[in-house]
């Protein structure tokens, strides 16, 4: 029965993702984006968590769900909209995955554990929710940190620096570890940045 019930969560979510009408490419590979990202996120909580409970991998599979239907572009320029259009993604993230687990059969306690987590309004106070942020954080750094930073040719050493910095501490001691074992893969300049970054990270 739990077997069942968390595989058509999974199923349901991946359904849903694939109706993402952007692509990106993995092992020469077109998909729908998200759906890609959900399976990064899948594979770096399995690094991070050899037994993950059926909540986390409902959680990290519905990280960035249907995220296309709420651009950045539908909020204004700034730090501050960037904040409240974040916020307003894991809220629908977290309402869309505790539909979604209700239509499985699983009560209304579970959904709503798993809609906490994915608003992340209990970072660092509960694990399930650092490890969420762990998991997101290692995916950024692996697959998307470089285009990123290809992206926003405009932004400064100091806003750099400080990027970095927001990034590890939000992340756990384990998760630490194993990014800094990631980052010798990184492109020689985001090493350097990295390094200087956290030579001092306050």
């Amino acid at each position: 029965m739990d077997r069942e019930r968390l595989q058509c969560a999974l199923d349901a979510i991946d359904s849903a993702n694939r109706g993402d009408p952007n692509e990106e490419v993995v092992a020469e590979e077109s998909m729908p984006r998200e759906y890609a990202y959900s399976l990064h996120m899948t594979r770096w909580l399995y690094e991070l968590e050899p037994s993950p409970s059926a909540r986390m991998q409902i959680a990290c599979r519905a990280q960035h769900l249907e995220r296309w239907k709420m651009p950045r572009s539908d909020y204004p320029e700034g730090r501050k909209s960037y904040y409240e259009w974040r916020q307003a993604c894991g809220r629908m993230h977290g309402r869309r995955a505790a539909e979604i687990m209700a239509g499985c059969g699983y009560p209304e306690s579970e959904c709503q554990r798993v809609e906490v987590i994915l608003t992340k309004r209990e970072l660092r106070k509960d694990a399930d929710t650092q490890l969420l942020e762990d998991v997101a954080c290692m995916v950024f750094l692996e697959k998307y940190f470089a285009q990123f930073y290809a992206d926003n040719v405009e932004y400064d050493r100091d806003k750099w620096l400080r990027i970095v910095r927001r990034t590890w501490g939000k992340m756990s001691p384990r998760a630490h570890d194993r990014a800094l074992a990631l980052s010798v893969q990184l492109p020689e300049h985001l090493q350097l940045l990295m390094q200087e970054a956290l030579a001092d990270p306050v």
